[in-house]
Formats: structure tokens, C-alpha cells, sequence
């Protein structure tokens, strides 16, 4: 077995999980840091709004590409190789994106750096999600906060420094990602508990074998070349799961992507000047921030279905209150801090709830940001209809169906989880 700076029983050492909160800093940068340097965009290739918005788009398409395709190598590769290879396209993606002479190849450097960005998102969560025992609830809150607070200082950056320098600050952020490089040796190299050798000759992962030629995994095989798949009720039941895992992350994630896109909007229809506005939705962010680390010591004492279920209650109530005018900031402030527990909160019940399903992680985390990409122009053609000042009630009846799909997985869960 290669040499390693991590103790056999542990995933990650002490300068590994800094260095992975590190990570998440830059990649909550990176994904902020496009919206920001439009104007500059615009301006340099001669882009229309909407033309110069595909930055970001391409990016979350390399993101949900970097999501699956490391998800095919999770188990096969080590997570150090996996880890460096997404940390090195996100830094080659960023720098290329800076140094671009013509809008086609910023757009596809902006889709190389989200797949590393994808893998990054995908691998950490994952590793998190089981690296930590009772403790992996609470360290992902951490984790999650820290991307909230690349978040903040991403566009904060650009405007201290100015649009107009963003190909330096693109840069600037490629060149950070490469002292990460150094600390995945207090990565370990091989996901926990993936494969557990009893006899010789007999081997359990996510599946039983028993005899040379013989084999049940989803399924039986019964002789060499011959399997039958089999819809039985368990694998029924676990197709429901992930499904309503799915619909949750989606929408909460919407949600989110809404609050954050539409809440400047909707206030200043009520009534709220630009400054008020744009300091609500700041304060939005924050809070979503500093929710995650205020939820981490109380993982530690509760399960991650009351304290989603209680996010999601939350959420609703303040969406409720943000459509009266006098309360609606400070309802979007509390809709920031109830919601924030949810997407890291979830992954360690999923990995609970459906042990043998090594792919609905990345199937979530995937789902989640197809959420944050449709949110906008699915949000949009809605309020067409109805108006900007029913944006609070379109995003409750979302947080109420969140709601519902968590006390439908409470039960589901409650005889399968170990």
C-alpha cells in the first residue's frame, strides 16, 4: 500500500480538511466571479446581455459533466488523482478563460474549469459525506459554509478592483488552486468502505459473492454469462427514494437560485430602493453562510431529517412573510439562514438511506445544479404571468412541495436507515 500522511481509519488529516474548505472557498469564487465581470465582457467581445450570461450557463454544464464523469471514476481511481486532475482543470479552465482572445474559447475554457469544479463539488461531498463517521452531517455544514464565503468575496473582489480587471483576478484565482495540490497526500487514496474481504474467495461490495461464477447485485446471477434483473420491492422502494431525494434537491435548490435572482426585483417593486434591495440580497447570502456554521454543533445532537425537516418548515413560513412588504427583507434574510442546512445536511442521510445506490450521490449533486441552471428561465415565464409580487408565494408553493418530499422520506427512510 502506498505511503500516505493519513491513518488508515481516517479519510482525511487536519491540513487535508483545511485544504478542502480552502477548495471550497475557490470554487464558490470561481462560480460567483462570472456574473460580476459582465460589463467587462460585454465590452471587451462585444456581447449581448444575454450572449455574455452563457459564461456562467457553460460553466455549470462542465459542472454537471465533472459531476458524472468523476463519478465513473470514484472507487476505480484514488481520490487523490481525482481530487489533483479537477483542482488542474479548474486552474487551466480559469486561466484560460482570462487569457481568451475571442468569446467561443472563453466559453469553453469557462466549461473546462466547471469540470473541475464538478469533480471538486462531487469528490469532497462525497468523501465528507462518509469520511466522518456520526461527525460527517457537521463537517459538510462546514464544508458548504465555506463555499458561501468564496461566494461572498468573489464579487466583492471584482468590485474593489473593478470589472475591467477581471482576466487578473481569473488568474490570480487559477494560480491558488495549485498549493492544494500538495495537501492531498492527507487525502486517503481509496473510498472507506467500498469492499469488505471475508474468506478467500469471498467478497461483499454492493453485492454478495459467494462462489467462483456466482453472484447477487441488484440482481442474481446464477451461472457465468447468465443474469436476471428482478424488480423486486426493495429495489422499488429504493428507485422512490432517490427519486424524491431528486425532486428535493432540485427544488431547493431553485429556491436558492430564485431568492438569490429575484429578490432584488421583488423589493424594489414593493417599494425598496436599489441600495436597500441589493444589501437584503447580500445579507441573503450571508446568512445562508452563517447558517451552515451555526447548524454544524447541532448535527451533532440531531438527525439530518429534523433538522431538514425544520429547514424546509422554516423556509416556507418566511417565503409566506416576504410577500408583506414591511417584513419582506428580513423574511428573505431568514429564508437564507433555513435553507442553508439542507443541500449538505441531505447527503449523509442519501448515503444512509440507500447504501447500495454508489451513484446517487453524484446523482443528486448533479440534479441540484440542472436546478440552479433551469431555475431562472422556468422562475421567469411564471412571474409573466403572475407578476412580480407573487415571486414569495411561487417560491413557498415550492418549499411547501420541499416540505412534503421530506416528511415522505422521513417515513420511507425510517426501517432502512442503519
Amino acid at each position: 500500500m502506498p505511503h500516505t500522511t493519513v491513518g488508515a481509519d481516517r479519510v482525511f488529516s487536519p491540513l487535508a480538511v483545511a485544504a478542502s474548505c480552502v477548495g471550497f472557498v475557490l470554487i464558490g469564487a470561481l462560480q460567483a466571479l462570472y456574473g460580476p465581470s459582465i460589463p467587462a465582457l460585454r465590452e471587451e467581445f462585444g456581447l449581448s446581455p444575454s450572449t455574455a450570461g452563457l459564461g456562467l450557463s457553460a460553466h455549470f454544464v462542465g459542472g454537471v459533466a465533472g459531476v458524472l464523469l468523476f463519478d465513473r471514476r470514484y472507487g476505480r481511481t484514488g481520490n487523490r488523482r481525482i481530487l489533483a486532475t479537477s483542482y488542474l482543470l479548474m486552474a487551466a479552465g480559469a486561466a484560460g478563460f482570462a487569457l481568451a482572445p475571442n468569446w467561443p474559447l472563453a466559453l469553453t475554457a469557462a466549461f473546462l474549469a466547471g469540470l473541475g469544479f464538478g469533480g471538486i463539488d462531487y469528490g469532497l461531498n462525497q468523501l465528507f459525506a462518509v469520511g466522518f463517521g456520526h461527525r460527517s452531517t457537521a463537517m459538510l455544514n462546514i464544508l458548504n459554509a465555506h463555499f458561501g464565503i468564496g461566494a461572498i468575496l468573489g464579487p466583492a473582489l471584482i468590485g474593489t478592483v473593478g470589472a475591467e480587471h477581471y482576466p487578473a483576478i481569473f488568474t490570480a484565482f487559477a494560480l491558488a488552486n495549485l498549493p492544494l495540490l500538495l495537501c492531498l497526500r492527507g487525502v486517503r487514496d481509496h473510498p472507506p468502505h467500498t469492499t469488505t474481504p471475508t474468506e478467500k474467495g469471498t467478497r461483499t461490495e454492493k453485492g454478495t459473492r459467494t462462489e467462483k461464477g456466482t453472484r447477487t447485485e441488484k440482481g442474481t446471477r446464477t451461472e457465468k454469462g447468465t443474469r436476471t434483473e428482478k424488480a423486486t420491492p426493495a429495489n422499488r422502494a429504493l428507485r422512490s427514494v432517490l427519486t424524491v431525494f431528486v425532486t428535493l434537491y432540485v427544488l431547493h435548490v431553485a429556491i436558492e437560485a430564485g431568492v438569490g435572482g429575484w429578490e432584488p426585483t421583488h423589493l424594489e417593486t414593493v417599494g425598496y430602493g436599489a441600495g436597500v434591495a441589493a444589501t437584503a440580497t447580500s445579507v441573503y447570502w450571508l446568512m445562508m453562510t452563517v447558517g451552515r456554521f451555526l447548524v454544524a454543533p447541532i448535527a451533532l445532537r440531531f438527525s439530518a431529517q429534523a433538522i431538514i425537516t425544520v429547514s424546509c418548515a422554516g423556509m416556507t413560513l418566511c417565503l409566506l412573510l416576504a410577500a408583506v412588504p414591511s417584513l419582506a427583507p428580513y423574511a428573505y434574510a431568514g429564508v437564507g439562514l433555513f435553507i442553508a442546512p439542507i443541500f449538505p445536511t441531505g447527503l449523509p442521510w442519501l448515503t444512509r438511506a440507500a447504501p447500495r445506490a454508489r451513484r446517487a450521490g453524484a446523482l443528486v449533486i448533479a440534479a441540484s445544479m440542472l436546478g440552479g441552471v433551469a431555475a431562472g428561465p422556468a422562475l421567469g415565464k411564471v412571474i409573466e404571468w403572475s407578476g412580480v409580487r407573487a415571486v414569495p408565494l411561487l417560491l413557498a408553493a415550492a418549499s411547501a412541495t420541499c416540505l412534503a418530499a421530506t416528511v415522505w422520506l422521513t417515513r420511507a427512510t425510517r426501517t432502512k436507515t442503519p
